[in-house]
C-alpha cells in the first residue's frame, strides 16, 4: 500500500513551558495543563486513548497504561515563539536568530515610505490585539479610509480594513506591497490582511484574511515529497506559512471544524504523501483573548472528531498530532508562549505505547517523515521512525 502522512497541527496547544521561558516572560506558561486547571479538567477521551496524558500532567486526561499511539514532546530549538519559525522548522528549518519583531511599532521613517507607497495614509502602528484594535479604531478607519497598522510579539506586519470601505482585492495590494517592503533586518515572518466588517461598537474580522509569508531559506519537507512524485495537500494556513512551497493543492478554512472536514475529504482522496492540516481556532479565537472557556471548548470539539481521522486511516497511514508554539490564555498578556509542544503519533501498522521523550527540535518530525515517505533525507532533526516501526 502507498504511504501517507497526515500532520495535524493544534495552533498554540503548549503542553509546558521550556527551559529558557523566563527570557520570553513565560515562566509559568502550560497551555494544556493551565486550562485544564481552571476549567476542573478536560474531557478529551479520545486523545487520552492515544496518550495525552502520559506526556505531561493535565487535569482530566490522566495517563494512559496502553496508549494507541507513540507519545512524547518537543522543544523549539530556533529561537522565539512565532508561528512561521515553528512550522518551518517541523519542515526542516531552523533559524540561528528570531525572526524580527517591532514592540515599539514600525519605525516612523518606515511607516511614511509605506504611506507614499500605498497612497494612503495609516492609523495604528503599535503592538495590540487584533480584535481590540479594530473597536478601537475601526470608526476612525471608516471615517477616513486610513488601513489600521498593528503587530504584536509575533513578526507580523497586519493590516486591518472594513470591507465596504477598501475592498478586499486592494487590501491584498497593500498587504503584498509591504511584503515586499519589508527586507533585511525588517524582514518580519508574515504580513497579514485583516479584514472586518460591522458597525462602530460591533465590528468583527471576516473569514477572509490571507497570510504573506516570506519564503523558507532553504528547501522544505513539502519540496522533497513533491519532487518524489508524491501529493502535498494543505489545510489552512499551511500553504501561506510555507508560501506554497512544494505544495501541489491546498484549501482554506474558516474555522477548527472545516479543517477537520477538508482533512477528512482529503484523506479519501489522496493515494500517497502528505496532507498537513493547521486548526487556527485555538490561537486566534481563543488564546490570544485569553479565553479559558473558549479554548476548553475547542479542545473538546476536536477529541470528538478525532475518531473520524482514526477510522480513515489506511494500514500504511502514518498520524502525527502536535502544535508549533504555545499561547496560554490563563497568562497576563495576549501573546505566544515559549513551550514544549505535544507530539503524538500512530498507525495501524506503527507501535504503540513507545515514549520518544523530549525531542530537542521539531525537526525530528520532518526528518521521521521523510523517512517514511522514502524521500531526500533531511539534514536537520534525528528520525524517531526506527523507534516506531513494526507495529
Amino acid at each position: 500500500m502507498p504511504r501517507r502522512v497526515i500532520i495535524i497541527v493544534l495552533d498554540s496547544v503548549g503542553i509546558g513551558e521550556m527551559p529558557d521561558a523566563e527570557k520570553y516572560g513565560d515562566v509559568g506558561s502550560h497551555t494544556l495543563g493551565n486550562i485544564a486547571r481552571l476549567q476542573g479538567g478536560l474531557h478529551l477521551p479520545h486523545l487520552e486513548k492515544l496518550g495525552l496524558g502520559n506526556i505531561d500532567s493535565i487535569t482530566g486526561v490522566p495517563s494512559n497504561p496502553n496508549p494507541e499511539s507513540s507519545f512524547g514532546k518537543m522543544a523549539e530549538r530556533t529561537p522565539g515563539k512565532d508561528t512561521t519559525s515553528g512550522h518551518w522548522e517541523m519542515a526542516g528549518v531552523i533559524l540561528e536568530r528570531a525572526l524580527p519583531t517591532f514592540p515599539r511599532g514600525f519605525p516612523k521613517e518606515f511607516i511614511e515610505r509605506y504611506e507614499l507607497a500605498i497612497g494612503r495614509r495609516v492609523i495604528g502602528n503599535e503592538v495590540a490585539s487584533g480584535t481590540e484594535i479594530i473597536q478601537r479604531l475601526g470608526e476612525e478607519h471608516v471615517r477616513t479610509g486610513k488601513p489600521i497598522v498593528y503587530t504584536s510579539a509575533d513578526s507580523v506586519f497586519q493590516v486591518a480594513t472594513h470591507e465596504g470601505v477598501i475592498p478586499l482585492a486592494e487590501l491584498m495590494q497593500i498587504c503584498q506591497i509591504a511584503r515586499e517592503m519589508l527586507t533585511g533586518e525588517m524582514e518580519v515572518g508574515r504580513v497579514i490582511a485583516r479584514p472586518f466588517l460591522g458597525e462602530p461598537g460591533q465590528f468583527y474580522r471576516t473569514p477572509n484574511r490571507h497570510d504573506f509569508a516570506i519564503e523558507p531559506p532553504n528547501k522544505i519537507l513539502m519540496e522533497y515529497v513533491q519532487e518524489r512524485g508524491l501529493e502535498v495537500c494543505a489545510v489552512g494556513k499551511i500553504h501561506d506559512i510555507y508560501a506554497g512551497r512544494g505544495i501541489t493543492d491546498f484549501e482554506t478554512t474558516k474555522g477548527n471544524m472545516e479543517g477537520v472536514k477538508k482533512t477528512l475529504e482529503y484523506m479519501t482522496k489522496v493515494k500517497s504523501g502528505l496532507i498537513m492540516t493547521n486548526l487556527v481556532d485555538f490561537d486566534m479565537l481563543y488564546g490570544h483573548r485569553n479565553d479559558v472557556e473558549g479554548y476548553a471548548r475547542a479542545l473538546e470539539e476536536f477529541d470528538e472528531r478525532l475518531p473520524e481521522i482514526c477510522a480513515a486511516l489506511r494500514s500504511e497511514d502514518m498520524l502525527i498530532i502536535t502544535a508549533d508554539h504555545g499561547c496560554d490564555p490563563t497568562l497576563h498578556g495576549t501573546d505566544h508562549t515559549r513551550e514544549y509542544v505535544p507530539l503524538l503519533v500512530c498507525g495501524p501498522t506503527l507501535k504503540k505505547g513507545v515514549n520518544l521523550g523530549v525531542r530537542s527540535t521539531f525537526a525530528d518530525i520532518g526528518t521521521t517523515v521523510a523517512e517514511y515517505l522514502e524521500t531526500e533525507p533531511i539534514a536537520k532533526g534525528k528520525s524517531f521512525l526506527t523507534e516506531i516501526e513494526g507495529g
